[in-house]
This record gives structure tokens, sequence and C-alpha cells, in this order.
């Protein structure tokens, strides 16, 4: 059954979610960072993961079964019984699902990496029925070609090998659920803490959304669209690519442009360069060293895949940019986002270039929902995995040929 639960408690834990009388509604202090932290705020932390499926207080530690049970066979209960879930091929679990008002802070989320690309992370704001958060798993953490990444920066952080952490704020105003749906062919085991605060008045705060592209290949004489259609207010926060380059020669020539409010045949914000947006500069090429990568608070190229000469035959690259200390704020919508991608020919003249470009824009927006693209299925997602000649060979888990 997707979505399925299956624990038993040792004894009965008191219910997760304070009395929202007993909370005080005044937000006037800041949310926390270094300069706040030490303000005492009218808000309980509560924490999910596969010890404690509600996040209760009191009710972790408290089951019977799970994936460690046998592990823990001679230690008994509250030794790591249940710290992880399996998630049937074609199913979707639910991750956390959150009554009341409240903030999401943290998530730590680990699994294997061949399915970085074949599970889908969603998020819904207050009971609505589509998801404002829709992206491939990896992609959310800035690791889309399945392949590892250091990632250090202020909101992502991925760490050694294949901890990925969010620390994207998520405020909500009468409850939260997130999913994670396998479209794999095999089941898999996650790993997952999800952190959250409850109580608080976010009236007045957006709601976060996350939405996913790719263009593979690109088509001729079109850029690529990071994000179109958006209604409403809100600001314009992040961009991560996964960027497949398809010739020879350099690939970022292309501009970033962000078309707001009543813009249409001319954007508000245009950039001059791919490398220029991401926070680099003339081709990300040190002399003598050829593509750089760098991981910083806000902007970064983490990620830099070299052919092999044989079956990895492209170059592949991860980008990000984080636009904390300088969101791009509408007041009406965002009717597009895109960004060209531009090589050079002959004679000093733009090549329009035909790539594999994904895209993961993040914003906050006054509503729950939004106009987004269709939902990708395991082909659209689909990147080759491993150094073999078929992807399913070496694959973790076992994928056998199908008759």
């Amino acid at each position: 059954m997707a979505g399925q639960r299956i624990i038993d408690r040792a004894g009965d834990a008191p219910d997760h979610a304070p009395d929202p009388k007993d909370v005080d509604a005044d937000m006037s202090i800041p949310p926390s960072d270094l300069s706040s932290l030490a303000a005492l705020r009218p808000v309980q932390t509560r924490s999910i993961s596969p010890e404690n499926f509600d996040g209760s207080a009191g009710g972790g530690g408290r089951a019977t079964e799970g994936t460690g049970a046998d592990c823990a066979r001679d230690l008994g209960t509250g030794w790591k019984i249940s710290p992880s879930v399996d998630i049937k091929a074609g199913e979707t679990f639910d991750l956390a699902t959150i009554e009341g008002a409240g903030k999401i802070t943290h998530i730590w989320i680990t699994t294997h990496t061949d399915n970085w690309r074949t599970l889908i992370l969603r998020a819904y704001w207050d009971g609505a029925a589509e998801p404002a958060v829709e992206v491939p798993y990896g992609d959310f953490f800035c690791n889309g070609w399945g392949v590892f990444a250091q990632v250090s920066s202020q909101a992502i952080a991925a760490n050694p090998h294949g901890g990925f952490n969010s620390y994207w704020p998520m405020p909500f105003r009468t409850g939260a659920r997130l999913t994670l749906e396998n479209t794999s062919v095999v089941d898999v085991r996650v790993y997952y803490q999800i952190t959250y605060e409850l109580g608080g008045d976010h009236a007045q705060d957006g709601y976060f959304h996350a939405q996913w592209r790719r263009s593979n290949p690109l088509d001729e004489l079109v850029p690529h669209t990071i994000l179109e259609g958006i209604e409403g207010q809100g600001q314009y926060v992040g961009t991560y690519i996964a960027w497949g380059v398809n010739s020879n020669g350099w690939w970022g020539e292309g501009e970033i442009k962000f078309y707001l409010d009543d813009d249409t045949d001319y954007p508000t914000i245009c950039g001059t360069g791919t490398e220029d947006y991401f926070g680099g500069a003339w081709n990300f090429d040190i002399p003598g060293q050829g593509y750089t990568a760098f991981s910083t608070p806000y902007l970064g190229m983490p990620q830099v895949i070299r052919p092999d000469g044989l079956y990895v035959s492209q170059q592949r690259f991860g980008m990000y940019r984080w636009h904390l200390l300088d969101p791009i704020h509408f007041r009406t919508g965002i009717p597009k986002v895109d960004i060209q991608a531009l090589g050079w020919r002959s004679g000093w003249r733009y090549l329009p270039l035909r790539d594999d470009i994904a895209s993961t824009a993040m914003f906050y927006l006054d509503r729950p929902t939004a106009r987004r693209p269709k939902t990708p299925s395991a082909d659209d997602m689909e990147v080759h995995l491993g150094t073999a000649p078929v992807p399913d060979i070496g694959a973790t888990p076992p994928r056998e040929p199908r008759s």
C-alpha cells in the first residue's frame, strides 16, 4: 500500500502537536540565526524519522519492528530497531504528515546513489491537493547526475557519501505533508530525519516551491525554460542546473533571463553568461587546470564529470545559485525564467547548442500551489548510471534483465 508505515510501539506516546491555545502567536522575534539564536521563541521543536513517524513528544525509540530489528535482536527496544524504510517499486511513501502551523527547518536524508534520479520528492502545504515541491531527489540536493558531489552551501549541504541536507525554511499555516515516490523497478531503502517547529504565526510567510524541468536535448534555437506561468507575489530564491554538454568547445555563453510581473518580450533582469550567473568567470577554466569545481555559501559549480574515453562520453556539470541575500522579488508573478545554451563557431559567432539541461527552480509564493510542469516519468529523469555500457549492469539494488 502506497505510503504505508509498519511499526509497533511499546506504549502510547503523547500527541505530537501542542494545543494552539498554548502557543503564543507573537512572532515579533525573528527566526533562528546567529544574531537571534539566544532569543526565547514561542515554538516547539519536533522531528520525524523512522524512529518516530509522527514526531510525537516522547515518541522516539519505541519501535519493536523495523529494518534494524534483526540487528538489535540481542538488545531490544530503543536500540536502533527502525532506522530506515523500504519503499516498494512504484509506490509513494509518506515521509512526514504534520498538523497545525509550523515550519520545516532541516531535512537530512540518504539512499544509494542509483536512486537519486528515480525518486521524486514532493511537499504539500495546508492540505493542498497539488504539490508545491516536485523534484527528483538528487536534483533537489544539487546532485542530479547520480554521482556524488560535495556541496557546502547555506541552503543545501551534500556530504560524504550522499548525506543530503536541506536548510530551506518551509513554513505552513495548517499542515504539511512530504512524500517520496519510487519510480524505479526495484525496492529502495531510505534513511531520513525531518526537523520542524510547531507554532508561530506564518500568515505573512510565503510557501516554499520547487519545480524541475528537463530539455534533453534542447530544441533548436529555443532557450531552456526554468520557470513559467507563476501568478502571485513572492520571491525567486534559487536555481540548480545539471548540464550535460553534447558538443565540443565552450558551452556557457548563454544568458539567463528573468521576466517579472508585466514583462512580455523583454526581461527585467538579463544576465551576461552562464558562468557569470553561477558566480564564476572565463569559462570556469583555471589555466593549466581546466574546469574547476567550487562550492560556496551562495553559489557554486560543485560537480565536473569528465569523459572516461569509453561509456562516460560527455562532459557533465552541476551548478547552483542561491538568491539568499539578493532574492528576486515579484509583485504579480513570474511569466518566465529561461537560459540560453550558446557556444562558439568559426568567425567568432555564437553557436546555439542542443544540450541536456535539467533545472530546479526554488521560490516563495503567497499561495500553496502554482502552475507546474507535468510530473516527470522515470524515462524523463533517467541518467546513465555507472560506467558500464548498459546502466542496469552493476546497479544497486540489482536490476536484472526483464523478459
